[in-house]
């Protein structure tokens, strides 16, 4: 995709123009011009993006609270944790969505049904048991059009610009994967990123902190072309990670960057985050 801009001159109704204005925030949007840029590309994309949440864990460190209650359903801001996704991805245009269950699966079909009454379209991919994260999106790849799409995790609360992540993404001809990445005080409990630019040249998973150790974080959200798929062991085995196996793999040959961003993020994954996630979160 060219970068390049030609100036052009347009006449627009005036309340349309106002509604311009109204998306105009100097960091997101940084003017009229851009905020026409943004809803022209989002308009003109040539088929829907899709994207795959992936949710079939177990939330082994969220028990007890998911004996009985699968995490994707786990409630934050009087609604569950996985709304708060749909929401962010339904604002960004992006309805086609897949998900993968496993896990008390049967409570997010009822619950979430076709995905009609909260704006999306949802197809479910179904695991027998858990496999990790490469092995849910290996479950839900027959599901996946040609086209670049975009995973999140189940268990993440983020406030991200999903659009300009997947127009960086298809702009770095080089990126067959970009993740989001954010800040933190400690790395220990994540996946701590080093770049070059924003090319990743390390990722390590759940590293010891130290003085050198990365403070940029994978945030559980990336942009994927489908040829991620040719990363991918031939033959699918038990808790294949995308962390583990695929992203060093995609090191290697130089096809991983990075999208650092700024907004709001949780990772809830044990009741203490969960805890502060109640206090903190804005929604």
């Amino acid at each position: 995709m060219s970068s390049l801009r030609k100036r052009v001159t347009i006449t627009i109704r005036e309340d349309l123009l106002h509604g311009l204005d109204r998306l105009v925030d100097r960091e997101r949007i940084r003017n009229r011009s851009h905020a026409i840029e943004f809803l022209l590309s989002r308009s003109l994309q040539s088929k829907p993006t899709q994207a795959v949440i992936l949710a079939s864990g177990e939330g082994v460190n969220m028990r007890p609270f998911t004996y009985e209650v699968p995490k994707p359903l786990i409630p934050v801001g009087g609604r569950p944790l996985l709304e708060h996704t749909l929401a962010l991805l339904r604002e960004a245009g992006l309805t086609h969505l897949i998900i993968t269950v496993s896990h008390l699966a049967e409570k997010v079909e009822q619950h979430f049904s076709d995905g009609q009454k909260f704006g999306v379209h949802i197809t479910y991919a179904h695991e027998s048991k858990p496999s990790g994260t490469g092995g849910a999106l290996l479950a839900a790849r027959k599901h996946l059009s040609n086209n670049p799409f975009v995973v999140l995790y189940g268990d993440v609360l983020v406030k991200l610009d999903v659009n300009d992540l997947l127009k960086t993404h298809r702009e770095t001809k080089a990126a067959i994967s970009t993740i989001a990445v954010t800040s933190v005080a400690d790395p220990s409990a994540f996946g701590a990123v080093k770049l070059r630019g924003t090319r990743v040249v390390e990722f390590s998973e759940k590293p010891s902190t130290s003085a050198d150790t990365s403070r940029l974080v994978f945030a559980g959200v990336a942009a994927l072309s489908p040829s991620v798929f040719s990363f991918f062991p031939k033959r699918h085995r038990a808790g294949l990670s995308l962390e583990d196996d695929i992203f060093p793999k995609l090191i290697s040959e130089g096809r991983l960057f990075a999208y650092p961003f700024e907004g709001e993020w949780f990772d809830v994954s044990t009741p203490e985050i969960y805890e502060r996630v109640l206090q903190q979160w804005k929604g």
